[in-house]
């Protein structure tokens, strides 16, 4: 049984990192069609000494990402982006209760 199980898992694996290396020989294979651009808005949640939470919000800024299923070259793929045009970005940390 642990045997099967064995054989499974790295099967999965296998897989999973040749759909990946497959994804980015196909990215490197596009030339110029390899990066993208999405507007996205950034919020900064400043923790507060008392506690509360301060929000800064900066204007809408394009960000480049990659035509791909999975992130590469420093870049998140423009699918997810697209989807996520909203970025929190926690700033500090609220003080403790103790």
């Amino acid at each position: 049984m642990k045997r099967i199980l064995l054989i499974s898992v790295g099967s999965l694996v296998l897989a999973a990192a040749l759909l990946y290396a497959g994804d980015y020989v196909v990215l490197r294979s596009k030339g110029t069609n390899q990066f993208g651009s999405v507007t996205v808005r950034r919020v900064y949640a400043v923790a507060q000494k008392n506690g509360s939470t301060e929000y800064m919000f900066d204007p809408p800024a394009p960000q480049a990402c990659v035509n791909s299923l999975f992130a590469h070259l420093g870049s998140p793929p423009c699918w997810y982006l697209s989807k996520h045009t909203r970025q929190q970005i926690k700033v500090g940390e609220p003080p403790s209760r103790e």
